[in-house]
């Protein structure tokens, strides 16, 4: 059978075959034109088409399974469908009325945090039933952003192990557009180019529908090619200007925006910043499935769109200055220059380095400074080394598993726990292909022209060994990258800015400024890039909400202070 032929497949487990029958009814109702329905009573039998699927290449992209199934529960089955068909979403199939049983919301609990299931979902028990379909919708839209299954806008055609291909990949998976990565040596690759006359274009090629074919394009060109603006009108003025769109630029630039405050965003690289590139964020408040950082930066760069606020991304703002009238006077890296009210510093933070050379010149080309989720699907059946002991290295282990036949975590300390959330050390703890080496340190790299290991030395004994890898993802902290700013804006040593009563070179300043006020009249810092914050994304989306309120407090203070006023 060849299952690039076959509809993707949608299983559902259930021993009470009036459940089943209605499961399967409203699943092939709904969804039945795109994706194809078996229902199974017997566990043994679903378990055996799906080792048919693996084997045959057949696309599972969701598992429902009754949590109570006679000799079997719903969470061991799943256990062994993810070992299965590690891409498939899996959930606990779950009556509204017992859903919170003690017995089953402790099946829920546990089999969420070891990573066996991504949720529950209530069986339908009418038709339509658009609770159970939403469920299942979500399911399956986060299945197929990240599958990249069936036709894209955009294709990206590229040698895969080559740093500009990673650099188009991340750009074009941070900002959340749908498109397709495809090697040159890909039959469909040399199709797409022979149609485009482009056979021996050198570098990669992005086709995009409605669009011409871009070869080699820079950045900001293929951020024009989706539809987003990459400059603005030279004098422009704004009452906001927010510099940098991760949670909390976007947070401001949404409640700037809704309160009827001129604003603009300027982007040097993504939307979503960092956290873009993060595969799961569980933690964030009212997603209860989790959802990923590209997608949480979609949703608000939308929003913000919406309500409108302008970005402008593929630029940076390099220069500061307090400008006539009480505005900030803000010049571009293209040379232009606008002016604002007042001006949200929310750059965030960028990935420390190692440092290696060794290492570092495989960088884009086996070797990842962040969680680089868009470089996971290409490394089925590979290796992995994952160096860092935060949260966004146990994400990025638990993101890569799915894919990689083996992935070894790299921790300085000596445990998970020391710098992890609970949940995240209960699924690697809990994940088969998941090994992770404590109080050791990556000092050097093996390969020609694509790396094939890794060496880590043990920070006791100084021994050091070589681990195969066709991939390293380093997630080590970071760094504030504030050089540029004036000398008016205080930092600490780090580089971080200080803010409110943080400021130390001048006291009185400190006094009167608000919380998220630097040491420069009309300018703020709010998220990881200021000193003291909570390196959160929920608490950067808070600090974003909150500094909206102290610029209108900076506004009507200004207003009272002016002549008449």
């Amino acid at each position: 059978m060849d299952g690039a032929q076959v509809r993707p497949v949608m299983l559902v487990v259930d021993d009470d075959p009036a459940a089943l029958d209605r499961a399967e009814a409203e699943l092939a109702r709904r969804f039945g034109a795109d994706y194809g329905v078996r229902a199974k009573r017997d566990p043994a039998a679903a378990l055996a088409f799906l080792r048919r699927a693996a084997a045959e290449g057949i696309r599972v992209p969701l598992v429902l399974a009754d949590q109570w199934m006679g000799e079997t529960t719903g969470a061991e089955f799943l256990r062994e469908a993810r070992a299965l068909i590690p891409t498939c979403r899996r959930a606990l199939l779950v009556d509204w009325r017992a859903w919170a049983h003690p017995p089953t919301a402790d099946a829920i609990h546990r089999s969420m945090a070891l990573g066996d299931v991504h949720y529950y979902v209530l069986k339908p028990w009418q038709s339509p039933d658009e609770l159970f379909n939403r469920t299942v919708s979500e399911f399956l839209q986060d299945w197929t952003r990240t599958e990249g299954v069936g036709e894209r806008e955009v294709v990206l055609v590229a040698d895969h192990w080559t740093r500009r291909a990673h650099e188009l990949r991340s750009l074009l998976t941070r900002n959340g557009v749908p498109h397709a990565a495809l090697g040159r040596d890909d039959p469909r690759a040399r199709a797409m180019l022979a149609d485009a006359g482009l056979d021996g274009a050198p570098g990669p090629v992005v086709l995009a529908q409605n669009h011409p074919p871009l070869v080699d394009p820079t950045n900001a060109e293929l951020v024009r090619a989706y539809g987003v603006d990459t400059d603005i009108e030279d004098g422009a003025a704004f009452d906001v200007l927010v510099v940098g769109a991760g949670p909390s630029g976007l947070a401001a630039a949404i409640n700037a925006a809704s309160e009827g405050l001129a604003t603009l965003v300027v982007e040097g690289e993504a939307i979503g910043g960092q956290s873009a590139s993060s595969s799961l964020i569980r933690n964030f408040p009212g997603f209860a499935r989790g959802l990923s950082g590209a997608e949480l930066a979609q949703r608000c760069y939308q929003q913000a769109w919406v309500l409108g606020a302008r970005f402008v991304l593929t630029q940076r703002v390099v220069a500061l200055a307090a400008g006539g009238d009480r505005t900030v006077r803000a010049r571009l890296s293209s040379g232009t220059e606008v002016t604002a009210r007042a001006v949200v510093l929310s750059t965030g933070v960028a990935w420390r380095r190692l440092g290696v050379a060794s290492i570092d010149r495989f960088t884009g080309a086996g070797v990842f400074y962040g969680a680089s989720a868009s470089e996971a699907v290409a490394l089925r059946g590979m290796r992995a080394v994952v160096v860092g002991g935060g949260n966004s290295a146990g994400q990025a282990a638990m993101h890569l598993q799915r894919y990689a036949a083996h992935v070894t975590l790299a921790i300085r300390g000596a445990a998970l726990s020391e710098g992890m959330s609970q949940y995240l050390v209960d699924e690697i703890l809990a994940a088969p292909n998941v090994t992770c080496r404590f109080r050791v340190e990556a000092v050097d790299a093996a390969g020609d022209s694509r790396l094939v290991g890794i060496v880590l030395r043990d920070r006791d004994t100084g021994i050091a060994d070589l681990v195969p890898a066709d991939a390293l993802f380093v997630l080590i902290g970071a760094e504030a990258h504030t050089d540029w700013l004036p000398d008016e804006v205080e930092r600490d040593r780090r580089g971080f800015i200080r803010t409110g009563r943080d400021i130390q070179r001048d006291p009185e300043r400190a006094l009167a400024a608000q919380p998220f006020e630097t040491s420069m009249r009309r300018v703020f810092a709010v998220g990881d890039v200021r000193a003291g914050s909570v390196k959160r994304v929920a608490s950067a989306v808070g600090e974003g909400a909150v500094v909206v309120q102290q610029i209108h407090t900076m506004f009507s203070s200004q207003m009272a202070l002016s002549p008449g006023g």
